[in-house]
């Protein structure tokens, strides 16, 4: 009787012995591997992965190549209506960069008008399709809205997948609605609410300065806030921005490779968080000690509730 009296005074509590499953929940994010030098692109595994959120460091628990039958994307390219019409310049070299997508990459081509997308191509892995579906932008005759907002409007109507979710975006990035003349982009609540639903949805945004039509398109002090914008939408959301000056790239042809090279080096990171009261954004950051490595993703994950 002594020593079973030992053994209950000693035995840890339950709590101790098992985890609380209930207080954490798996967190899903794509994680973009890139050399910092260029060359080839490391080869990362799952031990080489760290997560935190602020100073406390989360247990990864699957980190899985987005190759092979996990490779599946859906790849939006959409292209501002308000763009010059020079633009068709580049069309030989967005027709390559859709030609050169694997049979797993289903893409849609639309254009951004008037605060929603019109829909040239659904997505199909048919890629001569998209590639016909390539046009003439509209011009300034369209009036000049808030991009944000059609980027809004997509990702508000694109269904759930299992597939990655990727958009590239090809645009001055002036928004005479959202950020005022000046076009500030951190004043803009429709830029806000696009970086918000991305980071919610998982969507990874690329963007392409390209100059637009007619007066609205001009000056250098507007370009710049513009460019600054589509800056800070691919810095939330784990994609990039590609512009030279204030002027539209004389060839497309690097920033898509770049494009490529990054779909081709994905994966679909796992770890534990702390559930939430309520589903909501945290800050994450996910670090590897490979030399000339580095791993980008959103600035936040979306944790659950754990119910």
């Amino acid at each position: 009787m002594l020593a079973l009296g030992i053994g209950m005074t000693m035995a840890p509590p339950l709590s101790a012995q098992q985890p609380d499953s209930t207080s954490d929940v798996p967190v899903h994010m794509v994680v973009t591997v890139k050399a910092h030098h260029g060359g080839q692109v490391p080869a990362v595994g799952a031990d080489d992965v760290q997560v935190y959120q602020g100073d406390k460091k989360d247990q990864v628990t699957s980190w899985v190549p987005l190759q092979g039958n996990r490779a599946g994307l859906q790849l939006f390219i959409l292209i501002d209506e308000t763009a010059r019409t020079s633009l068709s310049l580049q069309f030989r070299s967005i027709a390559k960069f859709i030609e050169e997508q694997p049979a797993t990459t289903a893409i849609g081509v639309g254009y951004m008008r008037n605060g929603t997308v019109v829909t040239a191509q659904d997505l199909t892995t048919d890629h001569a399709l998209a590639e016909k579906s390539l046009r003439l932008p509209l011009g300034a005759a369209v009036g000049f809205t808030s991009p944000y907002l059609s980027l809004s409007d997509l990702m508000k109507k694109w269904p759930v997948s299992e597939d990655r979710r990727e958009i590239l975006m090809i645009t001055s990035g002036i928004d005479p609605l959202g950020g005022g003349f000046s076009n500030d982009p951190y004043n803009n609540p429709y830029l806000e609410a696009a970086i918000d639903r991305a980071q919610r949805g998982g969507f990874i945004v690329y963007s392409i300065y390209a100059s637009s039509a007619g007066r609205s398109g001009r000056g250098l002090f507007r370009t710049n806030l513009a460019q600054s914008g589509l800056d800070l939408l691919s810095q939330k959301t784990g994609g990039e921005t590609y512009y030279l000056g204030f002027g539209t790239p004389v060839d497309f042809t690097p920033s898509l490779q770049d494009v490529s090279n990054r779909l081709n080096h994905q994966y679909e990171l796992t770890f534990l968080a702390k559930s939430a009261k309520k589903p909501t954004l945290r800050p994450v950051k996910v670090k590897t000690e490979v030399p000339n490595t580095g791993l980008i993703t959103a600035e936040e994950g979306y944790v659950g509730t754990g119910m």
